[in-house]
């Protein structure tokens, strides 16, 4: 994303005071100028006005990303970190995005209602492979004709990027940013298998950027 950009939406997270913490401005303008998830995701969702449920939404900048790509479908962003949550609204606010609403929600134990298009960004190697598989099920049936599933994942595929990747997401648990550790990355094949599996059109494509990690975009279309 083009700095201009990432500082535009960081600037919804700046502290009212100068003397308050300003890390959430400083680290979504690095991440948003550095990572290419957000442009993979916004232009996997083009094209459909489905309502985007987006699970494990973090801060919510997927809601501030679509809002700048033009992208004015409802929004719902759930997480289980409760002051992560309270963060995203307060700059929900401070930006007047709308429709727009957030939820702290636990998925390992509570799937939320939903009807549209479905974003899991960066959740799937937080759980175990039949929790992942359960999800996945679940969410497909949410999907309504031209909703799109997309996933930013890890793959476990012997790379040296997916090495990296399991570096990265254990560091970012011991440091607090994540609330659990990676438990299992999937596969490109099992992925592929339970999407079209359920009938969806299904892309796999490397959104590595110009990052070390082995992160790719997994899109499921519902014709």
């Amino acid at each position: 994303m083009p700095r201009e950009q990432a500082t535009a939406i960081a600037e919804a997270f700046l502290p009212p005071h100068k003397v308050l913490n300003r890390w959430d401005y400083h680290y979504i303008r690095s991440k948003l100028s550095t990572d290419p998830l957000y442009p993979g995701v916004l232009r996997a969702l083009r094209g459909s006005n489905a309502p985007v449920m987006d699970l494990g939404c973090g801060l919510g900048l997927l809601a501030h990303a679509l809002r700048q790509d033009g992208q004015a479908m409802p929004y719902y962003g759930v997480d289980n970190d409760a002051d992560k949550i309270g963060r995203a609204i307060a700059a929900a606010e401070r930006s007047g995005l709308a429709p727009t609403r957030f939820e702290v929600v636990d998925l390992a134990h509570h799937l939320p209602r939903h009807e549209g298009s479905v974003a899991i960004l960066d959740v799937l190697q937080y759980l175990r492979a039949p929790a992942q598989q359960q999800l996945l099920e679940n969410v497909i049936a949410m999907l309504t004709p031209g909703a799109r599933l997309v996933i930013r994942t890890g793959l476990v595929d012997g790379s040296r990027r997916g090495l990296v990747s399991r570096i990265g997401d254990r560091a970012a648990n011991l440091i607090g940013w994540m609330q659990s550790s990676p438990r299992c990355y999937p596969d490109a094949d099992g992925l592929r298998a339970i999407l079209e599996g359920a009938g969806l059109q299904v892309t796999i494509e490397p959104l590595w950027g110009r990052t070390p990690f082995n992160n790719w975009l997994v899109v499921g279309q519902n014709p």
